[in-house]
């Protein structure tokens, strides 16, 4: 049985996905900090910026077959360039940047444990360096380090055989995208299901649409 880990499933894209996961059979672990999760996940409530209750919680987790980082921010309401909530734009990047990181840090032994580990970010069509745009720029900026950092990894990971893939997951009707989005929750998770399972060392350092086409950084 597939074993996924999926950070953030409190609500949203997050939530979506676990409650996909089950409907597969598959074995879910998810991590909550506000609210609750769907029922059949084994939960593990924390924040994913505290790097203790995170490598407590792998030590509690058996093989893990797949990660999905998930957990975001949109960030703090003042974030352009000429007007930029600092704090919030640190926290922004903690959740979004470097909690992603230290989950898998702390999960690397559960995704060693596996036959196939293998590791899918959730990034956004935001971080697009084509884009020139400079609203909600913390969370722009936060999502391109992210691409960074991920791709990194995989470099890194290569030699073990875990593969690391980054998805944007479009524009999804949750509380994050807001009602007026063109994607729904449910059809967006199958597809992060699908591309994670499938995920092989040719797939390495890339980044995806849901749907599984391969799209530009």
């Amino acid at each position: 049985m597939t074993h996924v880990l999926i950070t953030g499933v409190g609500r949203g894209l997050g939530r979506a996905t676990a409650e996909a996961a089950l409907a597969r059979g598959w074995m879910v672990t998810g991590t909550v900090r506000d609210g609750t999760a769907p029922e059949g996940v084994t939960i593990h409530r924390l924040d994913v910026t505290d790097r203790s209750a995170l490598y407590l919680a792998a030590s509690e987790t058996g093989p893990v077959d797949i990660l999905i980082n998930n957990a975001g921010t949109l960030g703090p309401e003042s974030q352009t360039p000429l007007d930029m909530d600092f704090g919030g734009f640190a926290r922004t990047l903690a959740v979004n940047t470097l909690a992603p990181l230290s989950v898998v840090q702390a999960f690397l032994g559960n995704l060693r444990a596996s036959d196939r580990g293998r590791i899918l970010s959730i990034s956004s069509q935001m971080s697009w360096m084509g884009y020139a745009k400079s609203d909600a720029i913390a969370y722009r900026a936060s999502k391109v380090a992210l691409n960074k950092v991920m791709q990194g990894l995989a470099t890194d990971l290569t030699p073990e055989g875990i593969a690391v893939a980054l998805v944007d997951p479009g524009w999804v009707r949750t509380d994050m995208g807001g009602p007026e989005a063109d994607l729904d929750p449910r059809t967006v998770a199958e597809g992060i299901l699908t591309l994670a399972d499938g995920l092989t060392m040719q797939h390495t350092g890339r980044f995806f649409r849901y749907d599984g086409q391969q799209r530009e950084f």
